[in-house]
């Protein structure tokens, strides 16, 4: 099914749609701040497999967590530093993931995570709005794995067929650039990917932070 969110019934439609089918292990397509988004469940093991199997990745790849509200932090992850919470507090809602240790009661199955959890919260209010329905999702871009991360949601579909049940058109998303991921899990903090936020802007809250490697990038 795909619901056209410029359209207010259809938007409302949609999102009902999607936290369904979301609740029921199946995926959900959606906008985002910087590419479309494949989403999970992220407390059902079964949704995160369906997910890693429709973008053809194994579990040495973990989706990352979208969240609706920066408080939702404390919930997932511990040991957070302080520089760290200010940079959320300032830069979140926005194209920035942050890598931090996982609570431990957490009762989930991403994948090879090591203990480690990769949050961001979206600048999208179709995404937010999902996200404060169902509590944080495990959302990869949404694309197969080797393929650009789709802009709208007719490449989406093309690339994730009927294995999405849900696709949420939200029309071009504003930026093609992927969020810059953040390691906040060693002594000293490091960039995995350069992406959306710079390493200058980084640097504002801690001049310790190592840029990403060619590798890593």
């Amino acid at each position: 099914m795909k619901f056209d969110c410029s359209v207010d019934e259809e938007y409302d439609r949609g999102l009902l749609a999607a936290q369904a089918a979301l609740e029921q292990g199946k995926l959900v397509v959606l906008p985002t701040d910087t590419v479309y988004g494949v989403a999970a469940d992220a407390f059902s093991p079964r949704a995160v497999q369906n997910l890693l199997d429709a973008k053809g990745r194994g579990r040495d790849m973990p989706p990352p967590v979208l969240v609706g509200a920066p408080t939702t932090l404390d919930a997932l992850a511990v040991d957070i530093p302080a520089w760290l919470r200010s940079m959320v507090e300032e830069l979140w809602p926005g194209p920035l993931t942050v890598v931090c240790r996982q609570q431990a009661s957490l009762t989930w199955d991403l994948g090879d995570t090591h203990n480690t959890v990769a949050v961001r919260m979206p600048d999208d209010r179709r995404a937010l709005a999902l996200l404060k329905q169902t509590g944080p999702l495990a959302v990869s871009s949404a694309n197969t794995t080797g393929l650009p991360a789709a802009q709208n949601v007719d490449d989406a579909e093309e690339m994730l067929g009927p294995r999405v049940a849900v696709y949420l058109d939200g029309g071009p998303t504003s930026s093609g650039t992927p969020s810059t991921i953040l390691d906040a899990t060693g002594a000293t903090p490091r960039v995995l990917r350069q992406g959306a936020i710079s390493l200058e802007v980084l640097h504002r809250f801690n001049n310790t932070i190592e840029p990403a490697t060619d590798a890593g990038a």
